[in-house]
């Protein structure tokens, strides 16, 4: 290949020059090696775009558009793609990327029913008073929320589901949160170990992140994610 060009921008643009409709632009540094290694000397890269989520973007923000995937086409020769030919292959591209995001948004649709539905009837368990339920039967408050392992700890006792801290640990996480966190509803956090929990560096890996909620004064539900899953 040969050496890129420096584009040397003009200090009076408030942003930053964007060359993605530039058919000249030198590919970048990893592309070239990707081709390198692929052993091709030409490449088409067309790229398909999707809707961002609602819940990625500020709700005074317009909805942009984000990568999905990319359509890459190898040449092992040196090859010219002539325009018509490449305005045909954007088209392409973009009306599969209209299909492919009607096929995402009718997935979350799904998945926001489906835990809808998941939540009405651990909201009834709890409702008839017998929190176990939500542990014990199908669905659970793992199928609930995504995590590595579930704790209820009530009435003195403790039910496990997934990987979890031991009984023992459990029983110390909530005289914690009962001692450091009583005034408040529940706890979330990324890791124990930011949030203060002094037995955090126990737990290593396994258990980093949690979600923890009161059922009554003294009971808890917890959820647990592995430092891998954050």
């Amino acid at each position: 290949f040969a050496p890129p060009v420096n584009v040397i921008q003009d200090k009076r643009l408030a942003q930053p020059l964007s060359l993605c409709g530039s058919a000249l632009r030198s590919p970048h540094g990893c592309h070239a090696q990707y081709m390198a290694d692929m052993g091709s000397i030409a490449s088409l890269v067309m790229s398909v775009t999707i809707n961002e989520d609602d819940e990625e973007m500020d709700s005074d923000q317009q909805k942009g558009r984000k990568l999905w995937g990319l359509v890459v086409c190898h040449h092992t020769s040196p090859r010219f793609v002539p325009f018509p030919l490449r305005y045909a292959c954007e088209f392409l591209i973009q009306v599969f990327s209209v299909q492919i995001n009607k096929e995402v948004e009718l997935a979350s649709q799904w998945r926001e029913k489906h835990i809808l539905r998941i939540q009405t009837l651990l909201c009834d368990m709890l409702l008839r008073d017998a929190p176990i339920g939500i542990v014990t039967q199908s669905p659970n408050v793992m199928d609930l929320v995504k995590c590595d392992g579930v704790a209820l700890y009530y009435r003195k006792k403790i039910w496990l589901l997934g990987f979890t801290p031991t009984e023992p640990q459990i029983k110390d996480i909530a005289e914690w949160l009962l001692e450091y966190h009583s005034a408040s509803t529940g706890l979330s956090t990324d890791s124990l170990m930011e949030a203060g929990y002094p037995g955090a560096s126990v737990l290593g890996d396994a258990v980093c992140g949690m979600a923890a909620v009161w059922i009554t004064s003294k009971d808890f539900l917890f959820w647990f994610r592995s430092r891998t899953a954050k």
